[in-house]
């Protein structure tokens, strides 16, 4: 159930963030949903590999290259929906990697795993 709520968050993440960068294009709700289901297919199956091979970058950088990881994971989002989720540029790939990130973290510290 997790997943599925991961899922349609991120899918309105898109929207809003189309709706907001210019270089950021999604076509519907259901290419938004789509594009999310792929990003978290490949953050499942690609994401651990490019953190084992990015490892020791990873570890210079205290983590902060894992918002590049997500920005590659992104991207390669961006190359499998084809002309329905279109990311103008790796710079604003890296961009909405953080805002992701920092959105994603503040949903689920917040509404997803409230304090008891």
């Amino acid at each position: 159930m997790k997943w599925l709520i991961g899922i349609v968050i991120n899918a309105l993440l898109f929207i809003a963030f189309a709706g907001y960068f210019e270089g950021f294009e999604v076509s519907s709700f259901g290419a938004a949903v789509g594009a999310s289901l792929v990003l978290s297919i490949l953050n499942i199956l690609v994401r651990p590999i490019l953190i084992l091979l990015t490892l020791p970058v990873t570890l210079i950088s205290l983590g902060l290259f894992l918002f590049v990881i997500n920005a590659i994971t992104l991207w390669m989002t961006d190359a499998i929906m084809g002309s329905i989720f279109e990311i103008s540029g790796f710079g604003l790939a890296i961009w909405i990697a953080i805002l992701m990130s920092i959105i994603n973290l503040i949903i689920q510290k917040t509404v997803l795993e409230p304090k008891k």
